[in-house]
């Protein structure tokens, strides 16, 4: 993939997410029908590198061509919403699965079912309508709900972990599940202070 390619790429996915981040601004302050409690407490997003393209289209068995990319990944663009409590994360997948001009794609949630190293977070990927001058087109756009807690785990996971082996594999999961389990138990006496509803 060239260059040039990659940015005629990237160009309607970061009009997608640009788009659904203003969404997302609307439904932050009226999700709840006060103007405290805000249900996000931060938003961070991305458009994936030409090399990570590659390197993921290469790893999963595909020539790193344009083509390839537009079929075959669906986090080209990336967004990540941080919220405060479990419930606040229910509470917004709901709502942009009654968006009706959003398509909804796919999900899997880690926060019932979490991985065995105790990684927590809702993802859910969704195409977002994008308007161009002659066809309307809809755009993957994958997006991760998590809360603080969950947040602080998977970036101390990430540092201590990335790219790193280790002797005791199995020791190192369970002390990861362990920690998560106990910054859960923390996020759930936080949430009996809570004023909001658990689930819309």
């Amino acid at each position: 993939m060239t260059d040039k390619e990659y940015y005629g790429l990237i160009q309607p996915y970061e009009d997608a997410m640009k788009l659904l981040l203003t969404r997302l601004e609307v439904l932050n302050h009226s999700i709840y029908e006060t103007k405290t409690g805000k249900p996000i407490h931060n938003i961070q997003y991305r458009i994936k590198k030409k090399d990570s393209i590659e390197e993921k289209l290469v790893r999963h068995g595909f020539e790193p061509t344009l083509e390839n990319a537009k079929d075959q990944l669906q986090d080209i663009a990336g967004v990540r919403i941080i919220c405060y409590f479990v419930g606040d994360v229910n509470n917004l997948v709901n709502m942009l699965k009654k968006q009706p001009d959003l398509i909804f794609i796919r999900e899997s949630n880690y926060i019932e079912n979490p991985k065995p190293n105790g990684y927590r977070s809702h993802h859910v990927i969704l195409g977002v309508n994008v308007c161009c001058l002659d066809a309307n087109e809809y755009y993957p756009v994958e997006i991760q709900l998590r809360t603080i807690s969950m947040d602080f785990w998977a970036a101390m996971e990430h540092r201590v972990s990335y790219k790193k082996q280790y002797d005791n594999k199995e020791q190192r999961v369970a002390e990861l599940l362990q920690y998560s389990n106990i910054l859960e138990k923390m996020e759930k006496e936080f949430e009996k202070y809570n004023d909001h509803p658990v689930e819309m």
